[in-house]
C-alpha cells in the first residue's frame, strides 16, 4: 500500500512536493503514488533523480487553486489532484494521503470521499514543541465554530493519536481557557470542562496559554478559531525570536572565537521550533488518514508528512479512533 501524494498543491508547485517524496521513498522505502498532471510528474521525477524508487504516477488532469472555494473545486474540479488522491484511497489503492494544496477543499473532499467516523465532527490536530516533548493542539482550523460537545471529541481523538504517535500511555488532556479555575472561559468552554470531566480521559482541567510550551498536558482542546490562531502566532514568534537572536549573535560574536558554537547552538534551536519537523497536520475524525501541510512546505516537510501517514496508516489510527468514539456512544449522545 502506497501514500497518495497531492503532487500539485501548494504554493511552491509539484517540484517541492516531488523532492519530498524522492526523499521519503529513498530515506524510508515508502511506497507513493504522486497525483497530478503527468507529464510534469514524469519530468520532475526523472530529474530529481526517482526513476528507480517505489514512486508511480497516477493522473489528474485538474489543479485547485490554493483561493478557490471548497464547492466550487468539489463541483467543478472531479478531476483535480486533491479529488484524485483521495479516491485512491477510497478505492484502497493508497493506504494515506498527503496534500499542501487549499486545506478547505483538502477538508471537503475527504468528507466527500472517505465520510466520517459516526456524527463526529472531523478536527486538525497539530504537534507544537514544549520543554518537553510535543504537545497536541486540536483544533487548529478545521472548525471555527464549535459547541461544547465537539470540544469533547477533539479531546478523544486527540488522546488516541497522542498514544500511537507519540507513545503517550495515558495522555493528559488539558482545555485552552484564560484561567485555570474551572469557572474560568465562556459558555462553551465551561460546558466542554463538565464534559471532559465526565470522562475517563486523563483530563486535568483548563490550559492557560502560557503553559502549553511548558509540556506539562500532552493534548490541547480548543476550537478551530483559537486554535488557528495559536498556531500561527506561535510559528511567527518563534520564527521572530530566531532571527533576534541570530541578528545579536552577529552583531556581539561575529569576531569572537565563541561565534561558531553559538550558530551551532542557535541552528539546534530552530529544529526544535521548525514545523517541519512535524511535516503536516492529520486530519482526525475521517474514516482514513489525511495529512494537510503548510502550502509552504519545504522538501523536508513533506517528506515528514509521508512518513506520518504511513506510521498512522501502519498503526490503523483511523480504526482506532473509531473504536474508542464508539466505546463512548452514550457520553457523546447525552452530550
Amino acid at each position: 500500500m502506497a501514500i497518495a501524494v497531492d503532487a500539485m498543491g501548494g504554493d511552491r508547485g509539484p517540484d517541492v512536493l516531488v523532492r519530498g517524496a524522492v526523499a521519503a521513498s529513498r530515506d524510508q522505502g515508502i511506497e507513493i503514488v504522486l497525483v497530478g498532471i503527468e507529464d510534469i510528474l514524469k519530468e520532475e521525477l526523472q530529474r530529481l533523480g526517482g526513476g528507480d524508487l517505489p514512486i508511480s504516477i497516477y493522473p489528474a488532469s485538474q489543479v485547485v487553486d490554493m483561493k478557490e472555494s471548497p464547492a466550487d473545486s468539489l463541483r467543478h474540479k472531479k478531476d483535480s489532484s486533491i479529488r484524485v488522491a483521495f479516491e485512491l484511497a477510497r478505492q484502497g489503492k493508497a493506504e494515506g494521503i498527503v496534500s499542501a494544496g487549499n486545506s478547505g477543499a483538502t477538508l471537503a473532499t475527504a468528507l466527500v470521499t472517505l465520510g466520517r467516523i459516526g456524527d463526529v465532527r472531523p478536527a486538525i490536530a497539530t504537534l507544537m514543541p514544549t520543554l518537553k516533548k510535543p504537545v497536541v493542539m486540536i483544533d487548529v482550523g478545521a472548525n471555527v465554530d464549535c459547541r461544547p460537545h465537539h470540544l469533547l471529541q477533539f479531546g478523544i481523538m486527540a488522546s488516541v493519536f497522542s498514544r500511537e504517535l507519540l507513545g503517550n500511555l495515558d495522555p493528559r488532556v488539558g482545555l485552552l481557557s484564560i484561567g485555570e479555575e474551572d469557572s474560568k472561559g465562556n459558555q462553551q468552554v465551561k460546558k466542554a470542562y463538565d464534559l471532559l470531566a465526565g470522562t475517563d480521559l486523563n483530563f486535568v482541567g483548563n490550559v492557560e496559554g502560557r503553559e502549553i510550551f511548558k509540556g506539562n498536558v500532552d493534548v490541547v482542546v480548543c476550537d478551530g478559531f483559537v486554535g488557528n490562531i495559536c498556531l500561527k502566532l506561535s510559528e511567527g514568534l518563534a520564527e521572530s525570536i530566531l532571527i533576534m537572536l541570530e541578528s545579536e549573535v552577529e552583531e556581539k560574536l561575529a569576531a569572537t572565537m565563541h561565534y561558531a558554537l553559538t550558530k551551532s547552538v542557535l541552528r539546534k534551536f530552530h529544529k526544535k521550533i521548525d514545523y517541519a519537523e512535524y511535516g503536516g497536520a492529520p486530519l482526525l475524525g475521517i474514516r482514513g488518514i489525511a495529512i494537510i501541510c503548510h502550502g509552504l512546505s519545504s522538501p523536508k516537510a513533506v517528506k515528514n508528512a509521508i512518513r506520518v501517514a504511513h506510521e498512522l496508516a501502519r498503526v490503523k489510527l483511523a480504526d482506532k479512533l473509531a473504536k474508542s468514539l464508539s466505546k463512548r456512544r452514550d457520553l457523546l449522545k447525552a452530550a
